[in-house]
């Protein structure tokens, strides 16, 4: 699985929460660089059960192996009691790292996260990016079909993807007894999927998937707390302009976009392109700024008139400002909202990405093919070239 080596993730050396999505290779990657460690993995039944009834017998294996300094419990929220135990290990053998994975923050957030507060990191890994594929990265393919490594590497990649959400619906939603009624649930999937790349209404998707706006809004919470979506703040940091108050919401991976989005006669797939293109950048900045650590946030912005900028990487020594255009041309129009944005705020740099093949400058704005913006976006450099 070539594409699981080489990630720009990187671990530390204190003890951490390792938290992704289901298939995007946090055991490989664990099982790669800590290929002694004593590991425990929840998703065996037996070893979920195991703790499930007494999580003090987790103190029991690490005593009984004084020789591993690091213990690994995948999919930690299996168990969440178990973080007592680790909080007291912790306190008791410094000498020993603990890494936790999860491909869900819901029960933890309610039940333990708060007890290792200050002494586990929380460090996240994310579909792969284009330059850890170089020189394998095909744009037309990342648009299909997304670049979660457990797709990218399957043999069948659209079985996979189809695959991917009756899996979390099965194992995460149904077996953990977040929902009640599954079919609600999967008729909200479906709806949900036309609010990627936009502002989110949850009484129009309520609406559409004749559900109640409160429940709309708990499945919303279980996405997110799946690390199945996630949702962007508009920007509005010393806002001259009157700004919308929604956020604008984004399924974590283009491809998974792709398998949940129905299509019909009436599609046109210059318009599903667009919002896939859009929510591949969105991914993108999302991952590099956790490997870059950088101070930074990702919003959007958008007036009560309509103008709107894709994304804003705000930091402490950044201030970028992206428009994502699914064309291979572009003209003073396509840059007319980041010129307004670049008004108020002309401290930020500007770029348009698209879809061409040459850097143009359009009216003092840099557009940028879109594959080229993707190929050079290594952590350790900045977002945009000087």
């Amino acid at each position: 699985m070539r594409s699981l080596y080489d990630r720009f993730f990187k671990g530390s050396s204190s003890s951490y929460f390792l938290f992704g999505p289901r298939g995007t290779g946090k055991s490989t990657w664990v099982r790669k660089h800590y290929p002694n460690a004593l590991w425990l993995d929840l998703l065996d039944p037996g070893e979920q059960r195991r703790l499930n009834a007494y999580p003090e017998r987790l103190k029991e294996k690490v005593l009984a192996e004084p020789g591993k300094k690091v213990v690994v419990i995948d999919e930690v929220q299996r168990v969440p009691e178990v973080l007592t135990v680790v909080h007291q290990l912790i306190e008791e053998k410094q000498e020993i790292q603990f890494i936790l994975t999860g491909s869900s923050a819901r029960k933890l957030k309610r039940t333990g996260v708060d007890l290792l507060a200050g002494r586990a990191l929380m460090l996240s890994m994310h579909p792969l990016m284009a330059s850890e594929m170089n020189p394998h990265f095909s744009l037309k393919t990342a648009l299909l079909k997304g670049l979660l490594p457990m797709v990218v590497d399957s043999d069948d990649p659209d079985r996979t993807l189809d695959a991917y959400a009756t899996t979390y619906l099965q194992e995460e939603v149904q077996a953990e007894g977040l929902v009640r009624n599954i079919g609600n649930f999967s008729r909200f999937l479906e709806a949900i999927s036309f609010s990627h790349a936009s502002m989110l209404n949850i009484s129009n998707v309520a609406r559409e998937s004749e559900i109640e706006r409160k429940v709309v809004g708990s499945y919303v919470t279980i996405l997110e707390d799946l690390l199945l979506s996630f949702r962007l703040s508009p920007f509005t940091k010393r806002a001259k302009r009157q700004s919308v108050t929604h956020s604008k919401f984004y399924l974590f991976d283009a491809g998974i976009f792709r398998s949940l989005r129905p299509q019909g006669p009436l599609d046109r797939p210059e318009e599903i392109g667009g919002l896939c293109l859009e929510g591949l950048v969105a991914q993108h900045l999302r991952a590099w700024i956790a490997y870059s650590n950088k101070k930074a946030a990702l919003y959007y912005w958008r007036t009560r008139k309509g103008v709107e900028v894709d994304f804003i990487v705000y930091g402490s020594d950044l201030f970028i400002a992206l428009e994502v255009k699914n064309s291979s041309r572009v003209d003073n129009n396509d840059v007319r909202s980041l010129r307004t944005f670049q008004t108020d705020y002309p401290e930020c740099q500007a770029c348009l990405l698209y879809r061409g093949k040459e850097r143009v400058i359009v009216n003092n704005i840099l557009c940028m093919p879109v594959e080229e913006f993707l190929l050079q976006l290594y952590p350790d450099q900045d977002i945009l070239p000087k």
